[in-house]
């Protein structure tokens, strides 16, 4: 009996099998009679109204991010009453079996600033009609600000490097890019336009994704979030959900990492720190 509803339960069942008063019951129970009497005034019916709304609008989000997201609407609650409401409305986020690295972690040492190392890597889903497709992921180590995913059925190192020129003439491209050993990335191509830009190709070590913990963090999210909760029935179906998903990531998801702000918030918040430097330049 480690519940007030146990203990409340155990003295009205000590009243009925033994035919006594509630008073020598809660004494025997060791429950005080104001606690066995009280009735809760909180009215949580619009609380758990909204938290309801929030959880399907948001399926993958635990009670945490869900609280986060009431205090930016503006409800005075704190963690541990959305967390009772939330547990009490049977709202908890159903677990996904995965395969777990039975192996030591190995500990890549981290960025200091924004903009001084991306992740990139690739993640497969499929259409409606079967048919495979591929989405180019890019990520700032520092700020997990996302500045791009790229959405098409073929992507080969030229693509790649289009989409990293692309960005480069909206912003400074990284001195290092972190990636698996995919051919897109060992590519010849890749090779010489990272050589005339002055960029390191940092290749993680075969078969330890591990190491590029940054980017299948995000791919994770990316899966969970949008792919696995999503049916898409063309390409730019596929390329208008991903886009409108990396924008909430990076305007409206936030990271315990960050301090639970967005990477926008993150970006801004270092752009008033370090008013010499430019936040355009990191995101």
């Amino acid at each position: 009996m480690t519940t007030v509803a146990a203990r409340r339960r155990a003295v009205q069942e000590t009243i009925t099998a033994a035919q006594v008063s509630e008073r020598r019951a809660c004494r025997f129970v060791g429950v005080a009679r104001s606690s066995q009497r009280y009735v809760p005034r909180r009215d949580d019916t619009d609380l758990r109204a909204r938290l309801e709304t929030l959880a399907m609008l948001k399926p993958r989000w635990g009670y945490r991010r869900l609280h986060w997201l009431l205090t930016r609407e503006g409800w005075q609650v704190n963690r541990k009453r959305v967390q009772r409401v939330y547990r009490v409305a049977g709202l908890h986020v159903r677990r996904r079996r995965r395969k777990r690295v039975m192996r030591p972690r190995v500990v890549r040492p981290g960025p200091q600033r924004p903009a001084e190392r991306w992740s990139i890597d690739f993640v497969h889903d499929t259409l409606g009609s079967g048919r495979v497709f591929r989405a180019l992921t890019i990520v700032d180590d520092f700020t997990r600000y996302c500045p791009a995913i790229v959405v098409d059925f073929g992507l080969g190192g030229e693509r790649v490097i289009a989409t990293l020129e692309q960005l480069g003439a909206e912003r400074p491209l990284p001195p290092t890019l972190v990636c698996d050993n995919g051919p897109e990335f060992t590519s010849q191509a890749l090779d010489q336009w990272a050589y005339a830009r002055g960029i390191t190709l940092q290749f993680i070590r075969p078969g330890k994704p591990v190491e590029n913990a940054y980017v299948e963090s995000f791919n994770g999210r990316l899966r969970d979030e949008c792919l696995n909760e999503n049916w898409f029935a063309t390409l730019d179906d596929a390329r208008v959900t991903i886009e409108r998903w990396r924008q909430e990531y990076n305007a409206g998801r936030p990271h315990s990492s960050l301090g639970d702000r967005t990477p926008e918030e993150f970006t801004n918040e270092l752009a008033i720190t370090s008013s010499h430097l430019n936040p355009e330049d990191w995101s």
